[in-house]
């Protein structure tokens, strides 16, 4: 491409945009983190203006090509899997991997909500007590209940270099790396018990990793470090 994606997601956070950006690290293409630059907040407000462009999104991430603006995660990835070959080639293969991705926002969005239970406009402190109850519930029954199906859905593609999308590696794997990641930040204690259960995934996380534009990605300073405004945070709290 000569002309490199416009991605526009909030400045300092990884949040669901990091989902995006490992996509495009991983095909190698131009992209322009827009919030990051000189003037890039207006520019990310401006692409969710209604009275500015016919299909505005409801919030962040939001991917332009060209004149084209594509909003929601598992939309952009759906896009950028059939351009740059990071998804099947097949439809059935295709949609496989968008219920999975929609699945993996499924969890993400349960992982924020340890912290914020009662409403994200509130701040964390002042619902400390919910969110150590919520807590509890995500990291007992919650990340368990969705690690079992990622698992199993590694275990059902057997002969396939431990994928989770057919022989080669997809977006899907890409987001489950980002993931775990995420997961092992927010609860390390939590995650280091579960590992040993899960040899499927984390044997793809170390893969994913390794990927040489992966690995350069993550020792580069485009990638944000995690944080606690973030949608994986650490509370030592929340992880006892």
């Amino acid at each position: 491409m000569t002309t490199p994606y416009q991605l526009y997601y909030w400045d300092g956070l990884q949040g669901r945009g990091e989902f995006v950006r490992l996509a495009l690290e991983e095909a190698g293409v131009p992209y322009v983190d827009v919030a990051r630059k000189k003037g890039g907040m207006s520019a990310l407000t401006a692409s969710l203006d209604g009275e500015q462009v016919a299909h505005p999104s409801f919030a962040p991430p939001v991917l332009q090509v060209g004149e084209l603006l594509i909003g929601q995660t598992a939309n952009i990835l759906l896009y950028l899997g059939a351009k740059h070959g990071l998804a099947p080639r097949s439809l059935d293969g295709r949609l496989w991997a968008n219920q999975l991705q929609l699945t993996i926002a499924d969890i993400v969005a349960e992982a924020h909500d340890t912290h914020h239970p009662i409403s994200s406009s509130a701040y964390y402190e002042d619902q400390k007590k919910e969110a150590k109850a919520r807590a509890r519930d995500f990291r007992e029954h919650r990340i368990p209940k969705f690690l079992d199906y990622f698992e199993g859905v590694i275990e059902r593609n057997p002969g396939r270099g431990g994928y989770a999308v057919g022989s080669r590696l997809s977006y899907v794997d890409l987001s489950l790396f980002q993931l775990l990641d995420g997961l092992a930040y927010a609860f390390p204690n939590t995650m280091a018990k579960l590992a040993p259960s899960y040899p499927g995934l984390f044997a793809l996380h170390a893969k994913v990793a390794q990927r040489s534009n992966v690995a350069a990605y993550l020792n580069s300073k485009r990638r944000i470090p995690n944080n606690e405004t973030d949608i994986f945070r650490h509370y030592p709290e929340l992880d006892r």
